[in-house]
């Protein structure tokens, strides 16, 4: 067997190992740079620079083994202690998810954003759902993916905020629509 051949696609791995589900991260916190993972290269690839000034305000990976009705994988932030790398592998915990409606093209899907805590995080250990996360704290989060898209001629609007069970549901229909059910 060829080195490629043992290779495993992170796109491909298992969306929950045990109860914990399984982020890739694609751009790490206090990144200005915009990673995303390409299956045809095997590696990730800059997507964009953010305007000076702007920066992820947490971990953002996606879920391997799901497809979001965007038709990308679902797209993850994650709360932990410090900033993980791009393709770091981290064992999450779903505690919600805000659910909204993205533009472009004159086209608009469904383009959610799942929150996960780190399972080995112990600054947001305690955090179980979304409700557990300051209103502030949400709205900032909302803020940075609305002025983010904005940068990009796209237009990101939230409709809800939904706890636990609602982003376990999605993350099934994710895993269903990528036929890995």
């Amino acid at each position: 067997m060829t080195r490629q051949e043992v290779m495993i696609s992170l796109d491909k791995l298992d969306a929950f190992d045990g109860d914990e589900l399984t982020v890739i991260i694609e751009t790490p916190k206090g990144s200005q740079n915009k990673y995303t993972y390409e299956p045809r290269f095997g590696a990730f690839v800059l997507d964009g620079i953010l305007p000076a000034g702007a920066v992820f305000p947490f971990d953002f990976g996606f879920v391997p083994s799901t497809i979001g009705e965007d038709g990308d994988p679902l797209d993850v932030l994650v709360l932990m202690d410090a900033a993980a790398f791009t393709g770091c592998i981290v064992p999450s915990r779903l505690i919600g998810v805000i659910e909204a409606e993205q533009t472009e093209n004159g086209k608009t899907f469904r383009n959610d954003r799942l929150i996960a805590v780190a399972a080995k995080s112990i600054t947001h250990r305690s955090l179980g759902d979304i409700s557990d996360v300051s209103d502030d704290l949400v709205g900032q989060i909302e803020h940075f993916f609305i002025s983010y898209n904005m940068a990009k001629g796209k237009r990101f609007e939230p409709k809800r905020r939904s706890g636990q069970d609602r982003a376990l549901a999605l993350v099934r229909t994710g895993v269903a629509r990528a036929g890995r059910a």
